[in-house]
């Protein structure tokens, strides 16, 4: 496999989506090596509301979520306006509606201040061009632990399994109803692209075909199955 995306030179935007762990930017490490495209990670620069969120999050989370959607809302449109093919570590839907929704529902964000907050976030994006592509990726609450725990970073240490569970949940809910653009889900408790090589190509194959414009493309059971070499 060459690595190609069908479609010769033209101008891609995939954007990589999932939960704390699951493997986001070691992804779009690997695919922007691959195929030559443009990574964007992260938005740098510190929340300047952090603090004083941690200290009271129901008066502050507002003000967090805002700057958050601010950077992300930027950052989209930089990958928009770049002359180059790219892929992006995590979407600017996910900062309203994994994150921003579950301060909500957790009772830290109050109802005035989400809707308020929800309300700017969809006009926003109603004007803002959305992806050629979402890559999905979909793992258990102990597939999440495990890379946690193996990447090792501080801040980390404290995650609950209830806290990813609720948010694993409000990623399916999400996916499920986003229709914005095609959406690849990718099961990533069976594939490990950073170990496998083959596991590479065949998520490769597949954004591949999504871009194509295939209505439905999946992990069919024996095909990972055959990657992990369970089938011969």
């Amino acid at each position: 496999m060459n690595g190609a995306i069908e479609g010769g030179t033209k101008k891609r935007f995939v954007a990589v989506a999932g939960n704390i762990g699951v493997g986001k930017s070691t992804l779009v490490e690997l695919l922007s090596k691959r195929l030559g495209w443009a990574p964007f990670y992260e938005p740098e620069g510190e929340n300047p509301y952090l603090a004083d969120f941690y200290a009271d999050m129901t008066a502050w989370s507002f003000h967090s979520q805002i700057f958050f959607l601010t950077r992300r809302l930027l950052a989209h449109r930089q990958l928009l306006d770049h002359t180059t093919s790219a892929i992006q570590d995590r979407s600017v839907y996910e900062d309203a509606e994994i994150f921003a929704c579950n301060l909500y529902h957790q009772g830290n964000m109050v109802e005035r201040d989400y809707q308020t907050y929800r309300d700017l976030y969809l006009v926003l994006t109603r004007f803002l061009p959305p992806p050629d592509l979402v890559v999905y990726l979909r793992a258990s609450v102990d597939t999440l632990l495990n890379r946690i725990a193996l990447r090792g970073r501080d801040y980390e240490r404290s995650i609950k399994p209830e806290y990813l569970a609720r948010l694993n949940d409000l990623y399916k809910a999400w996916i499920e109803e986003f229709t914005l653009c095609p959406v690849l889900t990718v099961p990533a408790d069976d594939l490990d692209y950073v170990a496998n090589g083959s596991h590479l190509d065949l998520v490769v194959e597949k954004i591949n075909h999504k871009l194509a414009g295939k209505e439905e493309v999946v992990f069919g059971e024996e095909e990972v199955a055959r990657v992990n070499g369970v089938i011969k």
